[in-house]
């Protein structure tokens, strides 16, 4: 009887230690990564990846400025790509050209505003505003930027998170 209940107790103690410690690598692996949209993310999709979840584009300025423009259901896409210049420039790893730096995604007639969002009162957020009503939300951690003018969101931009920038820098 006695080792019945003992087992009883370790057995569910070692359910809740397994438990704790998956939610914690659990946590740490979402806070690696910035934040993707349509199973787009920065420094890791690519062209192809791009394409396969948005389709073809409206307009193609890879040959110019790097981007890529798309219609969707809530409005206009931008992508902009990693080029040469730009990891020259910032003394990036080689290896990111060609990869999503920047998604915008610009919201046509979108009601929703930073409380119905839950932006209003998230810490994370740092929020900027200008005497015209329009308002800057980021949250540069997890690389979200939002903007908002007169309350209603207009865009939002995902790039790299803090973490994938300083590993995103040059060694040596």
């Amino acid at each position: 009887m006695h080792n019945q209940t003992y087992f009883s107790g370790h057995a569910r103690r070692l359910t809740i230690t397994l438990t704790i410690a998956f939610a914690a690598l659990n946590i740490c692996t979402q806070t690696l990564q910035a934040a993707a949209w349509s199973n787009i993310e920065p420094f890791k999709s690519k062209r192809a990846d791009v394409e396969r979840a948005l389709g073809q584009p409206i307009a193609d300025q890879m040959g110019g400025d790097g981007t890529l423009q798309f219609k969707t259901a809530s409005g206009t896409v931008k992508v902009v790509f990693v080029t040469a210049k730009f990891i020259e420039s910032k003394k990036l790893q080689p290896e990111l050209e060609g990869t999503v730096l920047q998604i915008q995604v610009h919201h046509n007639n979108s009601q929703d505003s930073p409380e119905s969002l839950g932006l209003a009162t998230n810490s994370e957020f740092k929020r900027e505003e200008n005497s015209k009503g329009a308002a800057l939300l980021r949250n540069m951690k997890d690389g979200i930027i939002h903007t908002f003018n007169g309350g209603k969101l207009k865009t939002t931009y995902y790039t790299p998170s803090a973490e994938q920038w300083t590993r995103a820098q040059r060694r040596g």
